[in-house]
């Protein structure tokens, strides 16, 4: 898919986020865990939400989790999400650490039909050669 076909709004990886757009682009989900507590944190930034150590590391997660809080969506005035109504956005506790939520798009069922810990696991959609977005589907 090229930018010209995509509507949406693309991502522009910073300092921060860009080894997280670099996994996502191989198709690997890869979040920030510190050095001195070792808990994992989303969304990426230079301290430790918990022990506020500068020290950490980027990790390959399995690409699982549950949700932990949805909504659907029903009417949207951002470019190209209006054609996508209703659709779930929702916030996915990871398999590694339920305490650390990502937000994101459900794809590929009926929003009405997500529920509380419904098992997820995370696709990619390659929107422009350098971004790959993660969204989540119920998990096979």
């Amino acid at each position: 898919m090229t930018t010209s076909q995509y509507r949406k709004p693309i991502p522009v990886p910073d300092a921060d986020s860009k080894p997280f757009w670099d996994g996502c682009k191989k198709h690997e989900l890869r979040i920030q865990r510190c050095f001195e507590c070792h808990s994992y944190r989303w969304n990426p930034g230079p301290i430790c939400y918990k022990c506020n150590s500068w020290n950490h590391e980027w990790v390959k997660l399995s690409g699982k989790g549950t949700i932990y809080s949805w909504i659907i969506i029903h009417q949207s005035n951002v470019p190209g999400f209006d054609e996508e109504v209703p659709y779930a956005v929702a916030l996915i506790a990871l398999a590694e650490q339920s305490d650390c939520r990502m937000n994101t798009n459900i794809v590929e069922c009926d929003p009405h039909t997500i529920y509380n810990n419904m098992p997820v696991e995370v696709v990619f959609e390659d929107i422009t050669p350098e971004i790959s977005l993660p969204k989540w589907r119920p998990a096979l």
